[in-house]
């Protein structure tokens, strides 16, 4: 299992925001993570990449004890994770390639030749192996992203962790990354996307499940009209993070 969950309670400070979770993800799946503004999608993400502490109950990501994990070492198993998130979060000041350098350097890289190789395959990856030269404002939405996943594949991940990762984009091109993500899903890599687009999620089927009354719970009969007969919720704001990538 790349997510094993048990019998979990997650807090935001003080907080009870979830509790009685319990969630298997195996290498390859894809799963939706849906529910309402403030129904604990975040938090729960959050707690999978060490940003929140697991206070109760048992859970290992990529075979990391999320219960016993010290802070020192919550950056290795970041580097085991990518994570896609809707604003993007590139560094303005700098082309693509230094974006993917960054990464790099900061995740330990040192051989230059090696990763330049890694940098040319991850985008070549997400079709974008002539645009590394560019700065993010000369790219659309839909390329930014493809660099943000590109971003999330430098350290050859288990798992993605993608938060609204279609939220700013227009139809035509959230297809185009829904496509993107389900492929590298079919090459071994497990991916958790939030999301509130039931379009997509009707277009593209996968397992999911929803945080609803104070836990998670798995959604059956994973159809558009389901979905949208269960749930109506507003978009959400992008949430500031710092360095979840690195």
């Amino acid at each position: 299992m790349i997510i094993d969950i048990q019998s979990a309670k997650i807090f935001q400070k003080d907080n009870l925001v979830l509790q009685d979770v319990n969630l298997k993800i195996g290498q390859g799946e894809f799963v939706y993570l849906i529910g309402k503004t403030g129904s604990g999608k975040s938090s729960l993400l959050k707690t999978l990449y060490g940003d929140l502490p697991l206070k109760e109950g048992e859970a290992t990501v990529c075979d990391f004890d999320l219960k016993a994990i010290k802070r020192r070492k919550v950056p290795f198993l970041r580097r085991k994770l990518g994570i896609v998130f809707q604003d993007f979060q590139l560094l303005t000041d700098r082309s693509v390639h230094d974006n993917l350098i960054f990464v790099l350097k900061a995740t330990g890289w040192k051989e230059k030749d090696k990763i330049e190789a890694r940098i040319t395959e991850v985008l070549n990856n997400v079709g974008l192996g002539a645009k590394g030269y560019k700065f993010p404002h000369e790219l659309s939405g839909g390329e930014q992203q493809r660099v943000v996943i590109a971003r999330a594949l430098l350290n050859e991940p288990d798992l993605i962790l993608a938060d609204e990762p279609t939220g700013n984009l227009d139809p035509e091109t959230s297809e185009e990354i829904m496509k993107l993500l389900f492929d590298i899903s079919q090459k071994g890599k497990a991916i958790l996307m939030a999301t509130h687009d039931f379009h997509l999620m009707g277009k593209f089927k996968s397992r999911t499940i929803k945080c609803e009354n104070s836990t998670v719970v798995e959604v059956s009969g994973s159809t558009q009209n389901t979905f949208q007969s269960s749930m109506v919720m507003p978009a959400e704001e992008p949430e500031k993070h710092e360095g979840e990538n690195l």
